[in-house]
């Protein structure tokens, strides 16, 4: 390798740009990044809260609109547990209403309250939820929270509308494991 003087590069490159011409300057505009759409607060708002409560709230059923009686077993629960279970035959060891609650309040009411229960190893409690008659054409709101919320917990093996004398299609007996 040899080393160059710089007062030859300097040369060399002036007689390499002689005959070089400037770019004449372009008339093009200046490129603008588009402006975000705007968006509607409260459209958004309402789009969340339908997807939130589509997550959450689990599907309704067609037998929670008509004020019809719930039923829910576990594989493996047996159908004498069951019919035990609807006539009330199982002490209520504890129990909570949630009339009045919205359905995130009855929500978080709900599972603090079996796991309450199930610290305590309670085997049946009650849940009132109401029979949802002023839900309007929504149907019982939290009548169907309610039995989302007990179908996604394990240690709920069956529950079953309670007998009219403790609130019938508006409450549940709830058999924990």
């Amino acid at each position: 390798m040899c080393a160059s003087d710089p007062e030859d590069d300097r040369r060399l490159f002036r007689e390499a740009m002689r005959d070089v011409k400037p770019l004449e300057r372009s008339t093009r505009a200046a490129y603008e990044r588009p402006k975000p759409r705007p968006a509607a607060r409260f459209a958004r708002a309402d789009r969340l809260a339908v997807l939130e409560e589509s997550l959450f709230a689990g599907p309704i059923d067609p037998a929670l609109e008509g004020g019809e009686a719930l039923v829910f077993r576990r594989a493996g629960v047996s159908s004498t547990v069951l019919r035990r279970l609807r006539r009330g035959e199982y002490r209520v060891q504890g129990e909570i209403d949630l009339h009045g609650l919205t359905v995130r309040q009855a929500r978080e009411a709900l599972r603090e309250f079996l796991s309450e229960a199930l610290r305590r190893h309670w085997r049946c409690v009650r849940i009132v939820h109401g029979k949802g008659l002023r839900s309007g054409h929504r149907g019982p709101v939290l009548k169907s929270t309610v039995a989302a919320v007990l179908g996604r917990i394990a240690p709920v093996l069956a529950y079953v509308s309670a007998r009219p004398v403790d609130g019938g299609t508006g409450a549940l007996y709830v058999l924990l494991g």
